[in-house]
Formats: structure tokens, sequence, C-alpha cells
């Protein structure tokens, strides 16, 4: 076996025991585009010599998904067929581990049409809705993952030749989920515990709020009360850990709503909707965006914004060092769940249950009144450097150091 393939296979392994820790006897539903299928026919076979009962693949191709996007009429394009919905629930209800693969071009719907983005979007997200707030509550194990298209590895390596390019991609995220390493698992289990000690630090300090202060952003973000940071692995209804995302460096938790004041500016593009979206910032007052701007995008963020009456408000806030390994590699993935742990970053759109006391129990109605965002949508973007300072504040508005220069201070 190459080595190539002897990470690759320790990624599998890393994906099926350690991010969606699958069961004897349960079932998994693994969805990406057709990229992905060397590390998907290696998820499957070990899915099942753990005693998965079936695995589910459901694949996309990314000319198809452009050809589609090109020459249907906005109204088809915003049609979801109830069957595909009901197919998602039923593996849902059976509590499937949810494995998905990101490997698509970030700007592959570049020259589609905003309005019909917009409208495929929200048109996504009320469909899916019910299944969102199952994610997002960890009724089940889910798990974000990625793997390189030849458009995605053009673009992070533009100097190099085709094969070269996805070589170089695939690599990176090798290196990135630690598959590269002689024991990812045990390596894994390192990692899990660092992360939850700044868990339950931040846990134990329960700040009024956060503020953020960097060439750009001057922003304050209230923490509503009994509010919980969480990090790394995570616990289904059952009791049993994954891990959502691989890679992951980050803490995070839920800003209350109407408590976000100030304004903030993005440090590293945002793919959103086969679009990047750059050089832009937003004005929050009384934790709505009221204003913004951007370089890049405008009506790609406008649309973003205008999604629904949840989507311009905040549904996360995320810690990550600057001093990390992905941010160390100095190589921009131009794909959220890689950038998204190289720097820290906020939220637009809803709120995890689980990172409130009870949430996981609540209706979305008891978490609005507890102060979480809701929305159909939930969309990360970076705003970390080594020039962000971020302060905690205590409940009788004293402040103490969180990050200093983009690192931890404690």
């Amino acid at each position: 076996m190459t080595g190539k393939n002897s990470k690759l296979e320790k990624y599998a392994d890393l994906l099926v025991d350690v991010g969606l820790n699958v069961q004897e006897g349960g079932r998994v539903f693994i969805r990406s585009a057709q990229d992905a299928l060397p590390l998907i026919r290696m998820v499957t076979e070990k899915a099942y010599e753990k005693g998965a009962k079936e695995v589910k693949v459901s694949l996309a191709d990314d000319a198809l998904t452009k050809l589609h996007a090109k020459h249907q009429e906005k109204e088809e394009l915003a049609t979801i067929h109830q069957w595909t919905i009901d197919e998602r629930m039923h593996y849902s209800d059976e509590k499937a581990g949810f494995l998905s693969i990101t490997s698509s071009s970030p700007e592959l719907l570049k020259d589609i049409d905003p309005e019909k983005l917009k409208a495929m979007q929200i048109a996504s997200g009320k469909a899916f809705k019910d299944f969102s707030n199952r994610i997002q509550s960890d009724y089940h194990s889910w798990c974000v993952a990625g793997y390189p298209s030849l458009d995605w590895a053009r673009l992070v390596f533009p100097d190099e030749s085709d094969d070269d390019a996805v070589e170089a991609l695939l690599d990176l995220i090798l290196y990135t989920v630690r598959a590269d390493q002689d024991d990812p698992v045990e390596a894994w289990e390192q990692h899990d515990a660092l992360l939850h000690e700044k868990v339950d630090y931040l846990n134990d300090k329960k700040y009024n709020a956060l503020r953020y202060e960097a060439p750009g952003t001057d922003l304050t973000i209230g923490l509503p009360k009994g509010h919980l940071w969480a990090g790394a692995s995570s616990e289904n209804e059952d009791g049993e850990t994954f891990m959502a995302n691989m890679p992951t460096e980050e803490v995070f938790s839920v800003p209350e709503k109407t408590r976000v004041d100030g304004y903030v500016s993005n440090t590293l593009p945002l793919s959103y909707g086969g679009n990047l979206i750059d050089d832009f910032k937003l004005t929050f007052k009384d934790g709505k965006v009221v204003d913004f701007e951007a370089g890049k995008g405008y009506e790609v963020l406008k649309n973003l914004l205008d999604t629904d009456e949840g989507s311009r408000y905040l549904g996360e806030v995320a810690l990550v060092p600057d001093d990390s390994p992905i941010s160390n590699t100095g190589r921009l993935f131009y794909n959220t769940l890689f950038d998204e742990n190289a720097s820290c970053h906020i939220a637009l759109g809803s709120a995890y249950a689980f990172c409130i006391e009870g949430g996981k129990n609540m209706s979305r109605e008891e978490l609005e009144a507890a102060g979480l965002n809701d929305s159909i949508s939930h969309v990360d973007f970076m705003i970390g450097s080594d020039e962000l300072n971020i302060y905690g504040i205590t409940e009788d508005g004293k402040e103490e150091k969180v990050f200093e220069k983009g690192n931890w201070a404690f």
C-alpha cells in the first residue's frame, strides 16, 4: 500500500471511528460530490466492517449542478421535491450518522444569476429546516469533512499542474485531520482533551459579553444567560460521542440575538452559494445587520442577508487561535470548513440548541425566548488575525483578556 493510500485509509478510519462513531446495527448516510468516490468507497467498507447495516450514498456532480443552475428557470430551481425531504427525514428518524463530504469548487456558480441562487438557498433552507434543527440539537451523529475536486485544487494551488494540485490539496487535507500521524485516533483524543480545557475555562467564567477589537473591527457580542461553550467532540441523544467537523480547531457558543453592536470586517474570503464574497464589513445595532459593504460579491452578500429575518442576526461565536495548524500552513482554502478553523469566526443565521443549558430539549420558541436566533441559514465568516484582541466582559462590567494578538491570552 502506498503512503498516500495508507493516509487515505487512516482518514476513512477517522471518519468512521471518530467522526461518526458508527455503531453496530446503525445506518450511515453519505452526501458528497462524485469527486470524493475514492474516500467514499473506503468509508463505506469500513462502516460495514464496524457493523453498519446500511450505508446510503447520495452523489452529486459539479458539472451537472452548474448545468441545472444555468438552464432551469428560477421557479424550477426553487422546487424541492417532497420525496427528497422524506428520504432525509427517514434516515434522521432512524438516527443514521450523516457524513457530508465537501469538495465542490468554491466558485462553481459564480456566473449564475444571483436571484436564482437566492431562490435555491431559500427553498433548500425551508425544505430541510426540520432536519437542520435536529443537526443543531445533536439529535444524531453528524460529520462534515473534505476531499479535493480539480477545480477547488486549481484555486488553492494555481501554479501547479492539475494532477499535482489535486495531490497537494489532498495532502493538505490529510494533514489538517491528522491522518498523516502514526496514530491519528490517539492524536484526536489528545486534541479533543485540549479543546475541552478551553471549553471548561470559558464555561466557568460565564462572561456576559465579548468585545472584539482589530483593524476594521470594533464589535461587542452579548452572551445569553446559561450559554454553554462547546468544542471538538459532541454527544448525540443516545449519549454516543462524535466529531461534527473534521478538521476542527474551534471553541464556540451562541450570542444573544439582540445584543450585538458595532462593526466587523472579514479577514478571509467567504465561499457561499458557489461564489466568493470578500472585503466586506457588517455594522450591527441591537443584534441586527443595519449596514454592509463588500468589495467582491456584494449582491451575493445582500441575498444572504435577505434570506429571512434571522439571517441578519448572529447564531454563533467561535474562537480559533491564529497560531494553529491550519492557520500555520499559510494556505487559503477558499472553503469555510477549513478556513473557519484557521481563524476566529462568527455566523449569521441559526444558533445551536446545545449551546444553551437545556437547549437540546427546547422547542424553537423556547430557544428564541432564551435569546437564541432562528433562521433557515447558518453561514460562518472569518474575522480573526494576529491583530485581533478579544476581551471577556464579566457581569460586573470588568474586562479580562481572552485573546491577545490573535491567540489565547490564558
